[in-house]
């Protein structure tokens, strides 16, 4: 662990590397990996879903750091990725939802890295309310798509040239292929910094054809929550389900676009939904196994520190629930694996809680730079030194209501190790409260338990805490953008 612990001191020392001129070579190269909508549990090794394979992904956790309770600040996708190339809160980078811009005061962390020497590559999803692909600040080397982009024969920008695909050429592929030219190609003297931005595994999933059917004959597990006490499909043992203080807005988007007994508009059987999910995330594993065998070949694997992240989590029928957007775990929770041979201890597993907000401070000080005062995370490289450290037991959690898909309210959470608290703004309805130490499924709804009263005020005011200090109070609003997705609305604009 010397090399980063060295980094580490330079960082803590203040230098200000943003003005180097010459290339910093201290630093350690990092590769960090993106993937969309993977929840946390859906990895081999985690054994959730019996017959998924996840080889790589296994493979990062045996060999390098498993951090078992990463988070996301906004469980949607725009949001959560400019907080990662940010560091800050949805309500200081203001994208707040899947169609707003980016602002063009914001400042993403690779250009600190490209300002000290470093070489940078972004390959993959953007998807940051723009609907082109040109190349974004921050990056000598660009490898994009519109939009949400397609998982078959993709159009893809690179370096501001159009080059088209065919003959069922996958998305994941293609990108991985892209990750490679940038890596064949850079400057062996200088470090470098890779973005891979994966589409999958983004609904509707669309396995690669060779991983097709390969879980055709397997049977989802339903969780516990998926049906109400009785239900005849109801899973439920001897546990009790308080379906009572589920509150009113999830019980009706049962039947809704994100809801399990009408999902998207009954365009999908779940079973299907959820098979199809597994055979897409192979291909995705397949290619975090090339990129780690493409760093053993070349003798980098010593000297490059290699993420891998999910952007937000996804629900597969908790609560009667589909997609993600709300504070439940399976949403807002997502897998976070780190790789650096020599330097963390194998099979080390974190359990202090981290957020997308912390992964920009993160790789600015392991290439010995310092956290910018506009960033709200913070570096938890010491927690993968396995140092003692005073480190947060709270994280905070928002998504605003957005016009195309309004069957979820505007959501405030406040999560420490223990309980969680969330609170619906513009609605009559119940909020939450439950104790994840003892009820991680989220069965039981605590808010109304009078036993519980003063803890449910004390993460309240957290909550409200947190966002005065942080300049949250201005709730972010935007003009209505097309039309309305949902069936009853769809004439108006």
């Amino acid at each position: 662990m010397r090399n980063l612990s060295i980094i580490l001191l330079l960082a803590t020392m203040g230098c200000q590397i943003e003005k180097t001129e010459q290339p910093y070579v201290s630093g350690k190269n990092v590769i960090f990996i993106l993937s969309d909508d993977h929840r946390y549990d859906f990895m081999g090794f985690m054994g959730k879903v019996p017959f998924l394979q996840t080889p790589n992904m296994d493979r990062m956790a045996a060999d390098g750091a498993h951090l078992q309770n990463a988070f996301v600040s906004t469980s949607l996708c725009s949001p959560s990725r400019a907080s990662i190339l940010t560091g800050q809160y949805a309500h200081h980078h203001r994208v707040i939802d899947n169609q707003s811009m980016v602002p063009d005061s914001v400042t993403f962390f690779p250009q600190y890295l490209q300002k000290a020497g470093y070489q940078t590559g972004y390959v993959g999803k953007w998807h940051m309310g723009e609907h082109h692909d040109n190349p974004r600040k921050g990056f000598d080397y660009w490898a994009s798509f519109k939009g949400q982009g397609a998982y078959y024969n993709p159009s893809m920008n690179v370096n501001g040239t159009r080059e088209e695909y065919s003959d069922s050429s996958y998305i994941t592929d293609v990108l991985t292929k892209y990750a490679f030219e940038f890596l064949e190609n850079r400057e062996e003297n200088k470090p470098f910094f890779l973005y891979l931005s994966h589409k999958s595994v983004h609904s509707e999933f669309l396995p690669a054809p060779r991983h097709r059917n390969q879980y055709a004959k397997e049977s989802p597990a339903y969780p516990k929550t998926m049906y109400p006490p009785g239900h005849e499909k109801s899973t439920l043992g001897e546990e009790v389900y308080n379906y009572e203080d589920l509150p009113d807005w999830v019980k009706a988007q049962r039947d809704s676009w994100h809801g399990v007994d009408q999902m998207y508009h009954g365009a999908i059987d779940f079973d299907d939904f959820y098979k199809n999910y597994c055979e897409t995330l192979l291909a995705l594993d397949e290619s975090i196994g090339q990129v780690l065998d493409y760093l053993e070949k070349e003798g980098l694997m010593e000297n490059t520190i290699v993420f891998y992240m999910g952007d937000n989590g996804f629900s597969f029928g908790e609560h009667g629930l589909i997609d993600k957007r709300q504070a439940y775990e399976e949403s807002m929770r997502v897998p976070l694996l780190i790789l650096a041979k020599g330097e963390i201890e194998e099979g080390m597993k974190v359990d202090e809680v981290v957020q997308n907000i912390d992964i920009a401070p993160s790789i600015l000080e392991m290439a010995g730079l310092p956290t910018p005062d506009n960033m709200d995370g913070s570096s938890f490289n010491q927690l993968l030194l396995d140092e003692q450290v005073n480190w947060k037991d709270t994280i905070f959690y928002e998504y605003y209501w957005e016009r195309p898909f309004p069957q979820t309210p505007t959501v405030h959470a406040v999560r420490t190790s223990k309980f969680k608290y969330i609170r619906y703004h513009g609605i009559w309805d119940i909020n939450e409260l439950y104790d994840i130490e003892k009820d991680p499924l989220e069965m039981n709804n605590l808010i109304r338990d009078p036993s519980y009263k003063e803890i449910s005020i004390d993460l309240r005011k957290s909550l409200f805490n947190w966002l005065k200090e942080t300049d949250g109070m201005d709730m972010p609003i935007v003009p209505d953008r097309g039309r309305r997705f949902d069936h009853r609305y769809i004439n108006t604009y």
